[in-house]
């Protein structure tokens, strides 16, 4: 049997009182409050996920973008530093590996991204043996830590946290800021 995994944040979760379950390998809290009240205040306030499960991967290099163009459906040559694009790994068959997250950190030399928990040494095993490019790749899903705020009252309830105006960060945009 596999020991579960956890996220930095798995004690403090406990400590808070969420109802932990196994989600994809990690402890992961399910619920703090229950089910019905969480949605609504999702829905209506904001709410906060602990996704620090999720595989976190760094392409490096001159040939980054053509290893992504490899491996990814969408045209990540679009992509400009600050842009993040949804995307898929396909197989050769044509079906999807997994769907992930392109975050373009320079443009044409450095990208991060983001994976499935349950996929992290798939994707990373499929990204890998596609790299002919010579590519730095770096696996930094064990030393990075996720949340995800959403909610028509994330961005006022984040604003307390940085000097950064989020109010003007696009969709799918991202800056790097002073946090607190």
């Amino acid at each position: 049997m596999k020991t579960m995994l956890n996220t930095p944040f798995t004690q403090k979760h406990i400590a808070l009182g969420a109802k932990m379950a196994e989600f994809a390998g990690y402890n992961m809290p399910i619920s703090y409050s229950g089910i019905n009240d969480e949605h609504a205040t999702v829905r209506t306030k904001a709410g906060v996920f602990d996704v620090s499960h999720m595989g976190e991967f760094i392409l490096k290099g001159n040939n980054a973008l053509d290893l992504i163009q490899r491996i990814t459906s969408n045209d990540a040559a679009k992509l400009t530093a600050g842009k993040a694009q949804y995307s898929c790994l396909p197989n050769e068959q044509g079906g999807i590996i997994d769907d992930l997250l392109i975050y373009c950190i320079e443009e044409n030399k450095v990208y991060m991204l983001v994976v499935n928990a349950s996929n992290i040494e798939k994707d990373w095993d499929w990204i890998s043996s596609h790299n002919t490019f010579g590519v730095e790749m770096t696996d930094l899903s064990d030393t990075t830590s996720l949340f995800a705020v959403q909610g028509p009252h994330a961005v006022k309830t984040l604003q307390k946290l940085t000097e950064v105006d989020l109010s003007t960060i696009g969709y799918y945009t991202f800056v790097k800021g002073k946090f607190a």
